[in-house]
């Protein structure tokens, strides 16, 4: 309606603005590092008694597509409930300094399948869970603790104060199919490196990772990149660009050793 002299102003209506971005290449990157840098997370689940949503603290690593692995004892209420309904969330990201609400975090959300004891998948989960955690090897095999994995529908990327994503699996993991020679070849990859050459994976940790000085041993790899563990600590050096296939592994570490070499 045409405003009439004399009138007062008529305010315009202020516009909506989705405080959801464009998922981009940097949203993507930040919501891997979150993932594969994961030691532990908030685990939510549904209460079987109550139906209240319940959170308690689980220790993680990933299968060598992302999905989140946890190792879950059955005496736990979130291992009760998951039972009852896999139905689950889990969040990770590691406040720092400062305000905690300024540092990137991620909310997968999804659900939660135990591996069945003749799951061909199983031995690769457990070995890569126990990298990142040796001190479980102490119960890992008790009874009454089992490896779960995380099957994951979508997640929600906080990058910090108006850094809003909403990201499905595909932006994120990789291909399960395309991984199987990579898969084949990580154990005895990671056992030729540290037995022949552990002064290139401290290197790779120390200068390319900037993870610092430290006992650091390779505790995984996938064709995006190395994950290393020196006790507490976790860190991740990514491949720039992916490693196309298994064979491309091994010239990637040579030029990486040299690189890192070339730094110091």
């Amino acid at each position: 309606m045409d405003q009439m002299p004399g009138e007062p102003a008529i305010a315009e209506r202020p516009q909506k603005t989705d405080p959801i971005r464009p998922t981009d290449d940097e949203a993507i990157a930040l919501a891997r590092k979150l993932v594969r840098l994961a030691r532990f997370g908030a685990l939510g689940v549904i209460d079987p008694g109550s139906g209240a949503p319940f959170v308690s603290r689980v220790a993680l690593a990933t299968e060598m597509d992302g999905s989140p692995v946890m190792l879950v004892s059955a005496l736990s209420t979130h291992t009760k409930a998951l039972l009852a309904d896999p139905r689950c969330s889990l969040l990770v990201g590691e406040p720092g300094k400062g305000d905690p609400l300024a540092h990137p975090r991620l909310t997968l959300m999804g659900t939660a399948h135990p591996f069945a004891a003749d799951d061909p998948a199983l031995p690769h989960a457990r070995r890569r869970y126990l990298m990142r955690h040796p001190k479980a090897k102490l119960y890992a095999d008790f009874s009454d603790f089992a490896f779960v994995r995380m099957e994951v529908a979508r997640a929600s990327l906080n990058g910090g104060f108006g850094k809003a994503y909403e990201l499905l699996p595909s932006d994120f993991l990789l291909e399960r199919a395309s991984l199987g020679g990579f898969l084949d070849m990580e154990e005895g990859a990671i056992a030729h490196l540290h037995a022949d050459h552990p002064d290139a994976v401290r290197l790779y940790a120390e200068r390319l990772a900037r993870a610092g000085q430290g006992a650091w041993q390779l505790s995984s790899l996938d064709p995006q990149g190395l994950d290393f563990v020196d006790g507490d600590r976790v860190a991740r050096l990514a491949f720039d660009p992916p490693l196309a296939g298994p064979q491309d592994l091994r010239p990637r570490l040579v030029a990486l050793a040299k690189q890192a070499r070339d730094s110091e």
